[in-house]
């Protein structure tokens, strides 16, 4: 595959939309009053937890870019 170059606003952009989705995921967890979330693995039983960085970790974004 060959590589994809983007400068500028166009790839701050992009990369922006990445991290925002990450942190909307991510905020639920936050705080005294975090919810637990869901995870569903390819392997094995979901995993429920509160551990922000555990659920940052199991994102996988579609566009390379966002990822």
């Amino acid at each position: 595959m060959a590589k994809e170059i983007k400068y500028s606003n166009i790839a701050r952009g992009e990369l922006l939309e990445g991290v925002n989705k990450l942190a909307d995921a991510v905020k639920v967890t936050m705080g005294p009053r975090g919810r637990n979330v869901l995870l569903q693995r390819s392997f094995g039983a979901p995993h429920i937890t509160k551990d922000g960085v555990s659920v940052a970790k199991e994102i996988e974004l579609e566009d390379a870019i966002e990822n």
